[in-house]
């Protein structure tokens, strides 16, 4: 297959910057580790390197682009692909398990660094088709993911992303290596969801509720910022403790001892 593709700039409101160097590329998709049955959502193509890339070694690839001029642009130039669906759209309002339907999915992509947290939970809360999960995105973000309890970078999205998924910090990738080149480097992060951890979990909007209004006050004692859950039932909790002190399992048994 022949890919044609046009000279693009990117565009700074979408947070536009292409991952181009080859060798990275390479190193990217060995980490992706894909086989010929896999089904891939990858979010923001853009020019389509890494989409040509994979192309030839899975089965499905749904690309999801919001810009429609390189949506356009990638439209031509896989054309000839049958596997693959050029969908112009903003990930954000795509329902991902009305996309893959019955289909078990492993979702992609180099992400725009101002939209990585929605787009995060956008997939936490789309969990069922999803098997697992590799980002591209900000370094800081993916310390943040990966994060231990007892350090200022644990937070929300370490306990969210730990208590569905296991989670691992891939490798760092230089600044240098994307045009135009960002100020800070990324890292490759792999979620990879864990049903029978989540099934833990017996009220899945309480506990994230939980987490959230601790978190949002993360340098109270939670005797203080749970003053809207029914802490009756906590008698046996040191509620003197600090959101960062509890581990993911902790937040889970929390969560589970006020329903």
């Amino acid at each position: 297959m022949t890919m044609h593709r046009s000279l693009h700039h990117a565009k700074k409101s979408l947070g536009q910057n292409f991952l181009i160097d080859p060798n990275q590329l390479s190193r990217l998709v060995e980490a992706l580790d894909l086989r010929a049955k896999d089904a891939v959502i990858e979010i923001g193509p853009g020019t389509g390197l890494l989409t040509e890339r994979i192309q030839p070694l899975v089965r499905k690839i749904w690309a999801i682009e919001i810009d429609r001029d390189l949506a356009a642009q990638l439209q031509r130039t896989f054309s000839g692909a049958g596997n693959v669906e050029i969908i112009q759209a903003d990930i954000l309002k795509t329902d991902l398990i009305a996309l893959c339907g019955a289909e078990s999915a492993r979702v992609i992509g180099n992400i725009p660094y101002y939209i990585t947290t929605p787009i995060i939970f956008h997939v936490l809360d789309h969990p069922g088709p999803i098997r697992d999960m590799t980002l591209l995105m900000q370094k800081e973000v993916g310390q943040r993911i990966v994060a231990e309890p007892n350090s200022k970078e644990y937070g929300i999205l370490a306990v969210f992303s730990q208590a569905y998924a296991q989670v691992e910090l891939l490798r760092s990738v230089p600044a240098a290596v994307f045009r135009p080149k960002p100020r800070v480097d990324s890292c490759l992060v792999r979620w990879t969801f864990d049903r029978t951890a989540a099934s833990r979990i017996k009220e899945d909007a309480l506990f994230r509720r939980l987490v959230r209004t601790a978190f949002n006050q993360r340098r109270k004692m939670l005797r203080s910022t749970l003053k809207t859950f029914d802490v009756q039932k906590l008698s046996h909790w040191d509620l003197t403790r600090r959101p960062e002190d509890l581990t993911v399992a902790e937040w889970i048994q929390l969560a589970n001892d006020l329903t």
